[in-house]
């Protein structure tokens, strides 16, 4: 009886403790998340803009992060009793994360380096290494990103999601679409004959342009233009025109189907292709 006394005594005084210091660390982030979901939501409500969106993302999940560290720090300062306890505790700890887990910690600098000098925000189309996608989320370890291509050649969503963890962002090239503007320049080139009328075939491009990205002239600030060289069976034209960054292979597709058709109607301008001709000189 007076072994089964004492082990009810030092459970009492030893596991009891910390069972009830983890219950009531867990009911208050409980309650924390649910009332920062509650301020998360009514902020996104009044977000207009990208970046405002992308700033309401990172900012509940910054918010997020230091309140667990604060509730860390609570629960090992109250069983180590001091500050010079605590201090010990946390250089110990610190020592034997450091040592594990470096690449993580790398990914943690990364999404601090992300957070004060915003490379790229939410929504964002960036390239990094070979990766390239949409930003749909920025998280302590990993960037979810919306890929673009991967599967086929183009600009436009395959449907498949890519986690790059943080610790990449230190060793690979960032490349971001839409930093400064939503606007990236584009291009839609064909080839037509030597004795087709050059000044007529890159006018039909130039105006097929400005028909597909009217609806941005507003915010475009450089009119679609034209650009020759020459190849070996015709001189090869490209009509190059800002238009928004997700919206490149669809006002491509415009430019490309609006040419297409006038050339083909257009007597003094032929599409020029790779094919031989033989000619005979009568004597």
């Amino acid at each position: 009886m007076i072994g089964f006394f004492e082990i009810a005594s030092g459970f009492g005084t030893t596991i009891l403790p910390v069972v009830t210091t983890i219950a009531m660390i867990a009911v208050v982030y409980v309650i924390f998340g649910f009332l920062l979901g509650i301020v998360k939501k009514n902020l996104l409500k009044l977000a207009k803009t990208k970046k405002q969106v992308s700033n309401v993302e990172i900012f509940s999940t910054t918010i997020k992060y230091v309140f667990v560290v604060l509730l860390v720090l609570i629960a090992v300062f109250s069983f180590s009793g001091d500050w010079t306890g605590l201090g010990l505790t946390l250089g110990l700890f610190s020592a034997a994360i450091g040592f594990a887990l470096q690449k993580p910690i790398t990914g943690i600098a990364a999404w601090i380096m992300i957070v004060t000098r915003r490379p790229f925000e939410i929504g964002d189309r960036i390239i990094i290494g070979s990766v390239k996608g949409d930003v749909r989320d920025i998280s302590l370890t990993h960037i979810t990103l919306k890929e673009i291509g991967g599967i086929i050649q183009t600009e436009e969503n395959s449907g498949r999601s890519i986690m790059v963890p943080n610790n990449l962002l230190f060793e690979q090239n960032i490349v971001n679409y839409t930093q400064q503007d939503e606007f990236v320049l584009s291009q839609v080139f064909f080839t037509v004959t030597y004795k087709s009328d050059l000044n007529k075939a890159m006018k039909i491009g130039v105006q097929a342009a400005k028909k597909s990205i009217k609806q941005f002239a507003e915010s475009v600030k450089k009119e679609p233009y034209a650009r020759t060289s020459f190849q070996p069976s015709g001189i090869n034209i490209s009509v190059r025109f800002f238009v928004p960054a997700k919206r490149m292979t669809e006002i491509s597709t415009e430019v490309t189907n609006t040419v297409f058709e006038k050339i083909a109607k257009e007597k003094s301008v032929s599409f020029a292709y790779p094919h031989t001709e033989v000619i005979l000189n009568k004597k």
